[in-house]
């Protein structure tokens, strides 16, 4: 089972309109709505991987029902104790082997369970507005509901239980009202005292401090790395970024594909070609490339070409966040691997 936190989800809603234009009323072509927030968007590509995926994190108040309804609608079979294995999610391989990168087109969607805390507030929501004339998107985002000391310490109890039948966690997104910026460091230390690989992708100060705890990976894009770091320059950048306590950097660097900067080698992969499309969710696409990746006990390149073809594949996707299945398996024998020389001491 894959364990994703998202502590401030949301009820992402997105709006076509044919031209988006300022200071002008607008009538909308086309509306969707389902559940969101980075871990939560994680959940979705790993249970169309066939990966059996527990989310927890909060949601509340008629926003929050209406996430949990839409939720409920991800999982195709009847969920299953969150400890237990499921017989359709991907085998982890023998110790020892390290089998290729495959698409797995045949691979049935495999549970996502709701394990979400519930709080007082009003789970937020976040709006897209999608340009159709020239595919730009324009993104609103709500703060979130605040949490409380009680509803924090009832999330830290979930979290424990959880981490026992975890093969690997993913931490994700940014933090609601009322908690404090140390969170994700300290679930970053539960993940490690509980011997499960953590993946943490956030910015800012909560980036900050959570790299201090050693997470396994974490998954900066460019301007969270410069931030993090103050450079621009990618290897740089993502070198300095493992000194500060990760194991594991891997940049995403937007059409010119991923650097990873690992305990056992530096790779960089890259899409055949730069592609046009809605990049919304395509970060959230190589997280789970990442884990699934980890969990199956793929090899660091087969990895990488993994996440780079489903990131290319949700760009390409006609809907926000969903990757192109077509794409995606046409991508991923294509997606380009060059090793680099490990930095001289």
């Amino acid at each position: 089972m894959i364990l994703t936190v998202t502590l401030n989800t949301a009820l992402d809603l997105t709006y076509g309109v044919p031209e988006l234009v300022p200071h002008a009323s607008h009538r909308v072509s086309e509306m969707s709505e389902r559940p969101g927030g980075k871990g939560l968007n994680v959940a979705r590509v790993l249970s169309a991987l066939g990966h059996r995926t527990v989310v927890t994190g909060f949601a509340g108040g008629a926003t929050g029902a209406v996430l949990r309804e839409l939720l409920a609608d991800l999982s195709p079979q009847e969920p299953t104790d969150p400890g237990t294995g499921s017989p359709d999610a991907p085998h982890a391989p023998e110790p020892g082997t390290a089998p290729a990168a495959t698409a797995p087109s045949a691979t049935a969607p495999a549970p996502v369970t709701d394990a979400l805390v519930t709080v007082a507030g009003n789970t937020r929501r976040t709006i897209a507005v999608v340009d159709r004339a020239t595919g730009d998107t324009t993104q609103l985002n709500e703060p979130g509901p605040l949490v409380t000391a009680d509803e924090w310490a009832a999330l830290l109890g979930r979290y424990e239980e959880l981490l026992a039948g975890a093969d690997a966690v993913a931490l994700c997104g940014s933090l609601p009202p009322g908690i404090h910026v140390g969170a994700y460091a300290e679930l970053v230390r539960s993940a490690r005292t509980a011997g499960v690989p953590v993946l943490l992708d956030t910015s800012g100060e909560p980036l900050r401090r959570g790299i201090a705890a050693r997470p396994d990976l974490i998954k900066p894009n460019a301007d969270e790395l410069a931030q993090l770091t103050g450079s621009r320059e990618p290897m740089r950048a993502t070198r300095d970024a493992r000194r500060r306590g990760a194991h594991g950097v891997i940049a995403s660097l937007g059409p010119d594909g991923m650097l990873a900067v690992t305990p056992d080698g530096i790779w960089q992969a890259a899409p055949p070609a730069r592609v046009p499309g809605n990049p919304t969710g395509a970060g959230d696409s190589a997280v789970a490339g990442l884990l699934s990746g980890l969990v199956e006990g793929l090899s660091w390149p087969d990895r990488l070409r993994r996440a780079v073809a489903l990131s290319t594949a949700t760009v390409l996707s006609p809907t926000a966040g969903d990757f192109d299945r077509a794409a995606y398996e046409e991508l991923l024998p294509r997606v380009g691997i060059e090793e680099h020389a490990p930095a001289a001491r």
